[in-house]
């Protein structure tokens, strides 16, 4: 029971997530807000923050910090979430958002959190000596 116990809240990150990308793409093609013309941008870029941070969610959640895994699973519920955005009226589903922007979010996101702690964990070593 206690291991059960240490899990669940490890995975409440990555539920509210899934949740919080479920209620955005709940949304009819109306019901979202139109940006001008920067609303390509931002809601690209929003995709690679969102996959992003639900990657860092799975990482956390995960055991022995699994990057690719994480990678994996990010990828795998932005599958998913297109395949419901085309039950959704008005919203049509894009492998170029799984591929592109979600997969690139999280990559990204995983190879910063990863290149971060690297740093961290060498304090003694510079940069700039070989």
């Amino acid at each position: 029971m206690n291991k059960v116990l240490n899990i669940v809240p490890r995975w409440l990150p990555s539920v509210l997530m899934m949740l919080i990308i479920f209620g955005f793409s709940s949304r009819t093609s109306n019901e979202l807000p139109n940006f001008g013309g920067w609303d390509y941008f931002v809601k690209k870029t929003a995709h690679g923050i969102g996959y992003g941070l639900l990657a860092l969610s799975y990482l956390y959640a995960l055991p022995n910090r699994n990057y690719k895994l994480a990678w994996f699973l990010a990828v795998l519920y932005s599958l998913t979430d297109e395949l419901h955005q085309s039950l959704v009226p008005g919203r049509t589903p894009s492998l170029i958002d799984v591929f592109v922007f979600d997969n690139l979010g999280a990559l990204i996101t995983l190879f910063i959190h990863w290149r971060w702690l690297g740093i961290l964990k060498s304090p003694g070593k510079d940069e700039n000596s070989k």
